[in-house]
C-alpha cells in the first residue's frame, strides 16, 4: 500500500524542492502527497498538479491536526520564526508534534541542523535540539535531517566580499562543507518515500569541507576577483556587521555561524545525500561557476 506523504513549509524553497523530487524524481502520484503552507493560495500550481493542499498554522495545535489528518508520514520543515527571546519556533515545532500523535502519524520527520546539541554556539541550535527531543518523546518512529549549510548561504556574504575585495570572518580555519538546498531536498524527499520505519538521524553535507580562506581562492579562481580574507574576534563582527546596516537582532545569529565553524562543530563530511537520492551532490566549485554572474554582480 502506498503511504501518504505530508510536507510542512511547502511555498518554501526547501519544501517545494521535496515535493518536485517526490513528484518528478521519484515517481509519488499526487494523490499520495500533501502539500501544508500557511496560504494554501501560494500553492495553486501544486493544487493543478493533483496535490492536496491545506491550512496548517504553527501557532495552532488543531489546525496542524486537521491538515495532518490522514497523512502515514509528516516531514516538518523547521519555520522561519527565530525568536530567541521568547522561544517561538521551538514552541511551533512542538505544536507540530503534538498535532502529529494527535492525527495518528506513524513516521515523523523533521529537518535540524548537525550537532546541535547543548554546547552549540548557534543561536538558535536550541530550537533544533528541543524539537529532536520531542519528537522522541512522542514515541513515534522518526527520521531526522540535520541539514548543513546551504551552499545558497553564500549569497549572504559573497558578492560584498568579492566587489569589495575583502571578506570578514570570525570562522578562523574552521571547515564547513557547504551543500546545494536541492541536493538536500532530493535527499530529503527520497528518506520521505522510502516507506522506513526505523528511527534514524542523518546528516547531509557537501562533499569537500573548506576553510574560508579557501573557499575565497576558490572563488577568485573562478570570478578573476581577488579576495583578502579578513579574520576578526566575534565582537569586532558583531559591530561591523551592525555597522553595515544587518540588524542588530540578527547580526549576533550570523556570527554565531562563524563561531560554530571555527569550534570544529560542523567540519564534517558525510555521503548520505548520495546515499538516499543515488545521485552526486554538487561540488562548491559547480555551484560557483553556476553562479558566477549572481555572485560577482
Amino acid at each position: 500500500m502506498t503511504k501518504t506523504l505530508l510536507v510542512t513549509g511547502a511555498s518554501g524553497q526547501l519544501g517545494r524542492g521535496v515535493i518536485h523530487h517526490l513528484l518528478d524524481t521519484l515517481k509519488v502520484p499526487p494523490a499520495y502527497v500533501i502539500a501544508t503552507t500557511r496560504n494554501p493560495e501560494n500553492l495553486a500550481d501544486l493544487a493543478a498538479r493533483g496535490i492536496a493542499v491545506r491550512a496548517a498554522d504553527f501557532d495552532d495545535t488543531a489546525s496542524l491536526a486537521t491538515a495532518f489528518r490522514g497523512a502515514d508520514s509528516v516531514l516538518i520543515i523547521s519555520t522561519g520564526e527565530i525568536d530567541l527571546l521568547h522561544g517561538k519556533r521551538l514552541k511551533q515545532h512542538e505544536n507540530a508534534v503534538a498535532a502529529a500523535k494527535q492525527a495518528g502519524v506513524s513516521h515523523l520527520l523533521y529537518t535540524s541542523m548537525p550537532n546541535p546539541e547543548p554546547g552549540s554556539p548557534v543561536l538558535f541550535a536550541g530550537d533544533h535540539y528541543g524539537t529532536e527531543q520531542a519528537i522522541k518523546a512522542s514515541g513515534i518512529p522518526y527520521t531526522i535531517f540535520r541539514n548543513g549549510w546551504y551552499q545558497e548561504n553564500l549569497f549572504m556574504s559573497l558578492p560584498h566580499a568579492i566587489a569589495s575585495g575583502q571578506w570578514y570572518t570570525s570562522a578562523a580555519d574552521g571547515r564547513i562543507a557547504h551543500g546545494a538546498r536541492d541536493d538536500m531536498a532530493a535527499a530529503i524527499a527520497a528518506g520521505l518515500a522510502s516507506g522506513a520505519t526505523e528511527s534514524t538521524t542523518y546528516t547531509l553535507t557537501g562533499p569537500q569541507a573548506r576553510t574560508i580562506a579557501e573557499i575565497a581562492s576558490l572563488v577568485t579562481d573562478i570570478t578573476g576577483k581577488p579576495i583578502e580574507v579578513i579574520q576578526l574576534s566575534d565582537e569586532a563582527l558583531t559591530e561591523g556587521l551592525k555597522a553595515a546596516g544587518v540588524p542588530e537582532g540578527f547580526a549576533p545569529i550570523i556570527v554565531s555561524f562563524d563561531t560554530n565553524t571555527r569550534s570544529g562543530r560542523i567540519n564534517m563530511v558525510t555521503d548520505t545525500i548520495e546515499a538516499l537520492s543515488g545521485k552526486k551532490p554538487q561540488s562548491l566549485k559547480q555551484f560557483l561557476e553556476a553562479n558566477k554572474a549572481a555572485l560577482a554582480g
